[in-house]
């Protein structure tokens, strides 16, 4: 990885470097930690220059390190040219504005940058925009290009990607990956639709691909480095996140990744502990509903909220004889349903921490956010290890989420503080968090 200081290229100096350079200066701003305090200092320094050619020079930098705002207000004073626009137009899309994004890259065009950059800098637009339908409009304009140009088959495929045609997708990645196998976002996706398909050799070898590369991919290297720990090359696993610590010394989430894995090398799993875990969750997650009992019965619990066996194994015989209506036939019905199982009332309660997972009914909550729980934990956007601890827990909305502790997810083998901070924060953003024995 050759640092940026070494490279003849400043921004903020006298003249301002090519087009070309500049996409360059973007890419090693991002090489590592270092070169980004670097980089700052540097437009720390021009942030003072005012000239309209100084305007473009700042606007630009403070667009590359996503100030988007403070680029979109140093940019609109800039001197006219493509970059300014082009420019404008990455910021105003970082904005979400993204019909002013639009306006934007026609006028860069205009100005002369290359017809096909601004052609698919408008389909990334309006994809982000989710109007998919000018987005099309947009590539069939482009066709000429197919088989010929990487960054319209990786647009294609982002695009179909976005509208749930995953196989097509693909298919696009692969050939973007072909014609240019240095095209580090195609083979990312690529590998991430591999990983999510349940093909992790593959997904593997093309996070590898990527980890192989002169820059410093986090998400990639994070990624690879969740599947080598899922494979138990541990090893592996840290290399991986040592390879991001070199270039990024602070980055928190590998830290804590770092972390998590030397724990997983000491952890002990019995298999058939967890088989058996597994036979029991299956049987306390059964519905009342499978069973016999009278209306009254089936009336009372309902309106107790218990709808299975482990529900029952959470309250006393007083609480239920407590409520109206459940008297002691009733008691009688629930008692030999129990016993069948070979399980009793208040188990759950008397055992301390139990083996089963809480499947609780929640507390009713707002119909406006009755949409949220509803959601899948997959539109979350969380790592692919929070995720794949998820799917073991047969976790898969918000709202079964939200009712689980956060003892309960560290149970999961190889689910560590990194992930349940992860799924913390993703809890925040949308107001709700893991649920609270306290």
């Amino acid at each position: 990885m050759e640092p940026m200081q070494e490279l003849a290229v400043n921004l903020f100096a006298d003249r301002m470097p090519s087009s070309d350079l500049i996409r360059q200066v973007g890419d090693w701003v991002h090489c590592s930690e270092a070169d980004e305090v670097r980089f700052a200092e540097q437009l720390r320094s021009a942030m003072g220059k005012t000239t309209p050619k100084d305007s473009l020079a700042v606007g630009v930098g403070l667009c590359l390190v996503g100030r988007f705002k403070e680029a979109a207000d140093r940019l609109a004073g800039a001197v006219d040219c493509k970059d300014k626009y082009l420019y404008w137009a990455y910021a105003l899309r970082g904005m979400r504005q993204f019909d002013k994004a639009i306006e934007a890259l026609t006028r860069a065009a205009a100005l002369g940058v290359d017809p096909l950059v601004a052609a698919m800098e408008k389909v990334a637009t309006y994809r982000m925009a989710k109007d998919f339908p000018a987005a099309e409009k947009d590539l069939a304009a482009c066709a000429n290009y197919q088989n010929v140009s990487a960054e319209y088959h990786y647009q294609k495929g982002r695009l179909q990607d976005a509208q749930g045609l995953y196989d097509q997708a693909m298919e696009n990645y692969q050939i973007a990956a072909d014609l240019s196998p240095d095209h580090q976002q195609a083979l990312f996706h690529l590998a991430y639709r591999y990983d999510l398909a349940g093909d992790e050799e593959a997904a593997m070898d093309y996070y590898r691909q990527i980890a192989a590369g002169s820059r410093v991919s986090i998400s990639a290297l994070l990624n690879l480095a969740v599947l080598y720990e899922d494979a138990g090359d541990y090893d592996k696993a840290s290399q991986a996140v040592d390879k991001v610590l070199a270039a990024y010394p602070n980055h928190a989430r590998a830290q804590l990744f770092k972390k998590d894995i030397e724990s997983s090398k000491t952890m002990y799993f019995d298999e058939e502990k967890e088989r058996t875990r597994s036979q029991k969750n299956q049987i306390l997650e059964t519905p009342i509903s499978d069973f016999e009992l009278s209306v009254r019965s089936r009336n009372c619990l309902k309106k107790m909220n218990i709808r299975t066996l482990g529900d029952l194994l959470r309250i006393s015989e007083s609480e239920l004889l407590s409520f109206k209506n459940f008297g002691e036939t009733s008691l009688k019905e629930v008692k030999t349903i129990l016993e069948s199982k070979s399980l009793h009332l208040g188990m759950a309660l008397e055992d301390g921490p139990f083996t089963a997972p809480e499947e609780e009914t929640p507390p009713p909550v707002p119909e406006a956010d009755q949409g949220i729980m509803g959601k899948t934990v997959d539109d979350m956007q969380l790592s692919v290890r929070s995720r794949k601890c998820l799917q073991k827990l047969t976790l898969r909305t918000v709202g079964q989420l939200t009712r689980t502790t956060e003892a309960e997810l560290l149970g999961c083998k190889n689910f560590g503080v990194t992930s349940l901070n992860e799924i913390k924060r993703a809890l925040a953003n949308l107001g709700l968090s893991l649920r609270n024995l306290d």
